[in-house]
Parts: C-alpha cells; structure tokens; sequence
C-alpha cells in the first residue's frame, strides 16, 4: 500500500493538482450556472447536444443545436463568437470531452455541461421536445 500511495503522490503533487482543478472550473458549467447564463444572456451562449438525433428529439435543452458524432466533421451550429456549452447523456459519458476538444481544436471556445443532458433534468429545467 504505501509503494501505491508513493505512485500516486508523486504523479499527483499538489500544484499539478491545483493547476487541474483551476483549469476544470474554466471549461465546465454546471446546469444552475448555466440556466443563470441562458436567462441573463440568452444570445451569449450557443448550445450543442452531442448525443444521437433520436434522443435528441426525445428532448433537449431549450435553443440546443444537435450534432451527433457523425456530423462533428461538419462543425454544423457551432459558432466562433460565442461561448459553445457541449453536453452529452450523463457525468458517465464522454463524448462532450471529446467533442469539446475537437471542436477548440478547430478554433471554438468551448465549454461543457457538467453531468450532461441527465443532471438538466434531475433539476427540473424546461426541456424542449421535437416529437
């Protein structure tokens, strides 16, 4: 046990750490957060759901744009002078991460929904439906 925790100090010192944490907090939103966001500034933030388009007309967070995985090529509703919330199925998943890393590769500020479409949900934020 204590070669494990000597691993696990060593590859997690508390600046590296703490350098995480700082950037984790710059490219995450939570759903209060940014419920506040669409209220306050409705036109500032560009919404992409990444998850399939059947589930995506199931429902989805009001004004979202949905890009599944075999369109993300097209950078399709993504938008240069904006902030882009990415959010996927749940925390569990993560194709936002992916889609985010691929979408600020290409030059989009990027964002991404902590606990995804799941987490909007369990608080009872208004969902939109295509059905």
């Amino acid at each position: 046990m204590k070669d494990k925790l000597n691993q696990w100090t060593e590859a997690n010192k508390p600046q590296k750490a703490a350098d995480y944490f700082i950037n984790r907090m710059a490219f995450t939103i939570g759903p209060g957060d940014l419920f506040d966001e669409m209220k306050k500034n409705k036109d500032d933030v560009n919404i992409i759901d990444v998850r399939n388009e059947e589930d995506f007309k199931k429902g989805h967070i009001p004004g979202a744009i949905n890009l599944p995985e075999e369109k993300w090529h097209t950078l399709s509703g993504l938008n240069k002078d904006l902030m882009n919330v990415i959010y996927c199925y749940s925390v569990e998943c993560h194709l936002a991460a992916k889609a985010a890393a691929q979408f600020a590769k290409s030059g989009f500020h990027v964002m991404e929904l902590q606990g995804g479409y799941d987490r909007w949900k369990e608080k009872n934020f208004k969902i939109e439906t295509e059905e």
